[in-house]
């Protein structure tokens, strides 16, 4: 087995050093050929563009929004890709094949499995290689984006796409483009749905009302950070990001194609707008017109309090301001067992004596994978009952399963999830419901749920 592992790296060592030296040469090959010897040169040629790139853009220069003009932008253009997740990949894609002239990309994450399902650019041999591995087509930044180093990137691009997945980041990348005056492609997916705007469009100094709104402009107050879902628990449908990073690549080639050029006006209008995408709706899209610039907003308003020097002295703290989720630990250690020690629990019990396991993942996660002997109750139904008047009649809530019902009042009843937080929560209420026996039956949880499962007691255990 180790033999085998051994050789399937040096396999992918040697396809990435193949790659490189391909891509290496290919390089070479381009530059020879653009650089021709003046003598064998037709000086009647000397078009705006190379005889190759009307071979390749002309079905786009022949619309007539985009044109030669429009091509010539895009060739001048400096397009940064803030994320090269589900949607900047695609983003990127078809920003570089559109002939756009410097395309940046910084993220500093590294490829996983779980992204290949939406994350075009990457593919399995990229397992665990950075997201942004040098193309010759691509200034690559791989580091995270911070409000030090921000403005200093950003001044490099004309710009910016955000294709990051949390509220800190979204109003950082809002925020240094307002105070460069750059604007800003903005998308997000979750589950089979998504949406888009172009902030800060047109790009205007802070107090100019003919400027687009910001980020803040439409987000004042960031949502609580328990709210926000990521990806990795809600779900998401791969041409779902897809589509919303195509349209960003679209909005993008839109604005540079639009802009006006040695102080003329742009006859293309473009309102800001947010576009939702609903995958299993009739029809899928819709357009909202978003409100104008907020006159008291923090980075666009009349007296702006965001600068380039409050960004790099730090004085906006991004991840306060958004708040961060510290890991659950509402219970208390005698209400907890590792995934190990409930393994050592159930092997020493018999089949009539291993209490009861209760699962509180989503139906849908439940239908994928549970441990053998599980009862499905989904933390949606426990919070709903506890909230609700069923909570406070006397009388246990449907959600309750016959089981605990039906059994030895005493039966330990062990609760698990996926990574050890809604169990802790439904822990509580099945306490408070007075299910515990007055401290006579034993009630806890797993602790890190089914991803210590995996790690600790079954490798095999499906890793979704």
């Amino acid at each position: 087995m180790e033999e085998r592992e051994k050789l399937r790296r040096q396999l992918e060592a040697q396809i990435a050093a193949t790659e490189r030296q391909l891509s290496q040469l290919k390089q070479e090959l381009a530059d020879l050929e653009t650089q021709q010897p003046e003598a064998t040169r037709d000086r009647s040629a000397d078009w705006p563009l190379l005889q190759d790139e009307y071979r390749r853009y002309g079905r786009q220069m022949i619309v007539e929004q985009v044109g030669l003009p429009g091509q010539l932008r895009l060739r001048k253009s400096a397009v940064l890709i803030v994320g090269a997740g589900g949607l900047g990949c695609p983003a990127a894609l078809y920003l570089a094949g559109a002939g756009v002239g410097k395309l940046g990309i910084i993220d500093g994450d590294q490829v996983e499995s779980s992204n290949l399902h939406r994350q075009v650019l990457h593919r399995t041999r990229n397992t665990g290689k950075y997201k942004t591995e040098p193309s010759s087509k691509l200034h690559a930044l791989r580091s995270q984006l911070s409000p030090q180093n921000a403005p200093d990137i950003f001044a490099q691009f004309d710009i910016i796409l955000d294709c990051t997945d949390n509220p800190a980041t979204r109003y950082l990348i809002s925020d240094t483009a307002v105070v460069l005056g750059k604007p800003v492609v903005s998308a997000s997916a979750l589950r089979t749905e998504g949406q888009l705007m172009i902030l800060n469009y047109p790009p205007r100094s802070p107090g100019d009302k003919s400027g687009g709104p910001c980020y803040r402009c439409v987000f004042p107050t960031p949502p609580p950070a328990d709210s926000v879902t990521s990806c990795a628990d809600g779900g998401i449908i791969g041409p779902v990001v897809g589509v919303m990073g195509v349209m960003q690549a679209l909005e993008t080639i839109r604005v540079i194609t639009s802009m006006p050029e040695d102080d003329k006006p742009s006859t293309a209008a473009i309102v800001p707008s947010l576009h939702l995408f609903s995958a299993y709706s009739t029809p899928p899209f819709r357009t909202i017109r978003l409100r104008p610039r907020r006159q008291h907003c923090a980075a666009c308003g009349t007296e702006p309090s965001i600068s380039i020097e409050s960004l790099k002295n730090g004085s906006m703290d991004y991840v306060q301001f958004c708040g961060s989720l510290n890991p659950v630990s509402s219970l208390t250690p005698s209400e907890r067992l590792s995934a190990r020690d409930y393994k050592i629990w159930l092997d020493s019990h018999d089949n009539n004596d291993k209490g009861i396991l209760l699962d509180v993942r989503e139906r849908i996660q439940y239908d994928i994978c549970a441990l053998p002997g599980s009862v499905c109750v989904p933390i949606s139904e426990v919070l709903r009952s506890s909230r609700s008047s069923e909570a406070t009649n006397g009388e246990l809530p449907a959600w309750v399963p016959p089981s605990i019902i039906n059994t030895d009042p005493t039966a330990p009843i062990h609760v698990v999830c996926r990574q050890g937080n809604d169990s802790q929560t439904a822990v509580k209420i099945l306490k408070q419901l007075g299910l515990g026996q007055g401290g006579k039956r034993f009630i806890g949880d797993i602790q890190g749920g089914l991803d210590s499962w995996r790690k600790d007691v079954d490798p095999q255990f499906p890793d979704y």
